[in-house]
């Protein structure tokens, strides 16, 4: 009789999870036809001032901005000898952009013979493994339904745009969404795997780091709840440090190729000139202050006291969200601690222009927070608030596109 209850609740549980993904699929491809249309839109507005020209087609948006950096890491690789401008400064090439996404996209793209083919259906397929690796996420601490609307909050969201696009954004959500799942369920193993793909398909696995730092200290505070054992201790420990080597790993072989141990961080510096003239460094959360005060002051002629008061207050709002918004914390401290490690993160390392709202895409989980609240005209709301964004930010970053906070 036991062996009847096993075998009757095994393809019970399969066609469970296969409701579920189609479910998914559903939503995530009614909003891919949503942003199809977009995207559609942004070309047919696209005029001479835009990047895109105005003869701009759908195809364009896929190798756009980044995406034509993708795209000669996958044709052309990388340049042995930094590329100089005329100044002597570090010229911006491809080292600012790691190779797995590029490299995946011309595999998939060889029966097509375009990579541009490759990294649309890489983006999307990848898109599509985000939405499912979100909802087992959410679905640890969610209801079904709560669950699914985080989920076409995520698909439809402001930056949907990503999974049409060659960008690695979209790839890179799956091994987070994997790797937040696997530590929420305590199968640290599979970080071993994720942790590196994470650290080559786009860069922040160093947030990844401080998460597991604060994550092993949350669980040693909380061992009497929940009893902590040596070898989740040793896991815990070993996938952290392998996150810390892995986020300079690629500065490590940026340098020894050129043989200029400052390639990546002169690389990036490149970008940043676009928005600050003359010699730029970098230093722990120098670039964020730098930010502020050519925002506030050389933009806008505000006082940078007022601009350092509203990121102040923003953050110490954003702060006491994570800690006491109770829809917060019902999505569990795995997301919640992820959610702080990443903004440390970027407080610390990122120079703030238009491209913070794409930077912005890892804390996806919190969507769920939003989808907590039962009411119809709440979700919908969202839902609708989500489209308009959406439309807003492709309009302004593939339609447009003509100004320096018109940068996806």
């Amino acid at each position: 009789m036991a062996g009847d209850k096993l075998t009757t609740a095994v393809p019970a549980s399969r066609l469970a999870a296969g409701r579920t993904a189609l479910r998914i699929a559903a939503i995530y491809v009614a909003a891919r036809v949503v942003t199809t249309l977009f995207l559609f839109a942004a070309t047919e507005l696209s005029g001479f001032t835009s990047r895109m020209g105005a003869d701009a087609r759908l195809g364009d948006t896929v190798v756009a901005w980044d995406g034509m950096w993708y795209w000669t890491v996958a044709v052309s690789g990388y340049p042995g000898q930094l590329p100089l401008t005329d100044a002597g400064q570090v010229a911006e090439n491809a080292w600012a952009f790691l190779p797995l996404y590029p490299h995946l996209a011309q595999w998939v793209s060889l029966p097509f013979g375009q990579w541009s083919a490759g990294a649309l259906i890489v983006s999307l397929v990848a898109g599509y493994a985000a939405s499912v690796a979100l909802y087992h996420l959410l679905r640890i601490r969610l209801d079904e339904s709560a669950t699914l609307w985080a989920v076409a909050f995520f698909a439809s969201g402001p930056l949907a745009a990503l999974f049409h696009v060659g960008y690695a954004e979209a790839l890179n959500l799956v091994w987070l969404f994997c790797a937040l799942l696997a530590v929420a369920r305590r199968r640290y193993v599979w970080l071993y795997a994720l942790i590196p793909l994470m650290a080559f398909t786009r860069p922040g696995v160093l947030a990844f780091a401080l998460f597991l730092a604060l994550f092993g200290i949350w669980r040693w505070f909380t061992r009497a709840r929940e009893p902590l054992r040596g070898p989740e201790i040793a896991h815990i420990v070993t996938a952290g440090l392998l996150a810390a080597v892995a986020g300079f790993a690629w500065q490590v072989i940026a340098g020894w190729v050129t043989g200029n141990p400052d390639a990546y961080l002169a690389t990036e510096m490149a970008w940043r000139r676009n928005w600050i003239l003359g010699d730029a460094t970098f230093t722990p959360l120098e670039p964020f202050l730098v930010g502020v005060s050519y925002w506030f002051e050389t933009m806008w002629h505000l006082p940078i006291a007022l601009g350092y008061a509203l990121v102040g207050g923003g953050l110490l709002l954003i702060a006491a969200a994570l800690i006491w918004l109770p829809q917060v914390r019902r999505l569990g401290i795995e997301v919640r601690l992820w959610s702080a490690s990443y903004l440390v993160y970027l407080l610390l390392v990122f120079f703030p222009q238009s491209s913070i709202f794409r930077l912005l895409v890892p804390l996806s989980p919190l969507w769920g927070a939003f989808a907590v609240p039962r009411s119809p005209v709440w979700r919908v709301g969202v839902l609708l608030a989500c489209l308009a964004g959406q439309w807003w930010w492709i309009y302004n970053m593939y339609a447009l596109g003509s100004t320096n906070w018109q940068v996806p």
